[in-house]
């Protein structure tokens, strides 16, 4: 019996809620010639009893959830059989089966870098996310990132606040927001720009989803950049993806007693492109790029910090710190000021954006880059 194409979409919808069962499973019975409806009505012999149980009694009250969902504006279901399914996703070895999305499904197909990191920055790193994504995003970049706290949120951030666009992929179903706290931000980026899962709704924060989550980052994008990570970092997860895909991997360098620039240095080790300015990113996916022309020197890190501070001990304190991260004990050895003293100057040289403090108790002039 013929389906209609509301039929077909549930279908769809009933095998992505399949448990256990992912894309390296789905897409070759999907890609086939054979419809979603058809696999249902008619499980192909092969698979496994799991799999084919559940196709003979499949998740209805989800499917009714998906649905209601995609009858809302701007709510979208693009499936890999689709001729809007990116053409760049659909090179990885296992592209997503389908992708809900909420906003301009047309930005997939947009010229986009990841620009990932941390989840818990220093201040500096935050600002260089936020000051590269939003020149880049000027640029008519697509900013894309996974919607976490820390260089995730930085970077849409700078995006949206020059009128640029950016788009979140998410580990979770899009009618949650993890973490809660960015909920106004999703809102943002689904007005203007594009939220994506391969998750169904209800789907939770859990922790296996988010590599599959950074793989699609990766696989979207032109490139990605690195601006603050750990050894052990999940943004490394994503550079690898890049990296294996055949996408250009640019990382900031810091301070090498900078524990958040060791996955940076990492990865330039393992070949990564040392960026200091927006226009290397920039000049480095020029041939990849519909049209280009060169941007004017960045400033993003070696201009940020602000103007040289008015009282000359809080002068004699900023160049005692040097560019590496301090210690208040060091800055007390080096200055000889009372600590109390050191303590206070530090606060006023933060407040006033001339330093920044990290992890460790550490300081660091804002706006600066070990060489």
């Amino acid at each position: 019996m013929d389906s209609t194409p509301s039929d077909e979409i549930a279908a769809w919808c009933a095998l992505l809620r399949a448990p256990g069962v992912g894309c390296q499973t789905l897409n070759p019975l999907l890609t086939a010639g054979r419809s979603a409806r058809a696999l249902l009505d008619a499980p192909p012999r092969g698979i496994d009893a799991p799999l084919r149980d559940y196709l003979r009694a499949p998740d209805l009250t989800g499917v009714e959830t998906d649905m209601r969902w995609l009858e809302q504006p701007r709510n979208h279901l693009l499936r890999i059989v689709d001729p809007g399914y990116p053409t760049r996703l659909r090179e990885l070895p296992n592209p997503p089966t389908a992708l809900f999305l909420h906003g301009d499904p047309d930005l997939l197909n947009a010229a986009q870098i990841a620009v990932v990191g941390s989840r818990n920055p220093s201040s500096g790193g935050r600002r260089t996310a936020h000051e590269f994504a939003a020149e880049l995003a000027g640029r008519g970049l697509v900013i894309t990132s996974g919607l976490a706290t820390g260089i995730d949120r930085a970077a849409h951030e700078g995006a949206l606040e020059v009128d640029g666009l950016t788009l979140a992929v998410t580990g979770t179903g899009l009618d949650r927001v993890y973490p809660a706290r960015n909920h106004d931000l999703a809102r943002r980026i689904g007005m203007s720009g594009l939220l994506v899962s391969e998750f169904p709704l209800g789907t939770p924060p859990v922790p296996g989803n988010f590599p599959r989550r950074n793989r699609i980052l990766a696989g979207l994008t032109l490139g990605t950049l690195v601006v603050e990570a750990a050894l052990n970092s999940g943004s490394l997860i994503t550079a690898r993806r890049a990296a294996e895909a055949g996408r250009e991997v640019f990382a900031i360098p810091g301070s090498i007693h900078n524990p958040l620039a060791r996955g940076c240095h990492a990865l330039i080790r393992d070949g990564a492109k040392l960026v200091e300015t927006a226009n290397h990113v920039l000049e480095e996916l020029a041939p990849l790029l519909p049209a280009f022309v060169p941007a004017q020197p960045s400033h993003a890190l070696d201009d940020a910090a602000p103007t040289t501070p008015d009282d000359p001990q809080h002068q004699a304190l900023l160049d005692a710190m040097g560019f590496d991260p301090v210690t208040t004990d060091e800055l007390v050895l080096r200055t000889g000021f009372p600590a109390a003293e050191v303590s206070s100057i530090l606060l006023l040289l933060e407040l006033q954006g001339h330093v920044s403090s990290a992890a460790g108790g550490l300081f660091t002039r804002a706006g600066t880059i070990s060489k």
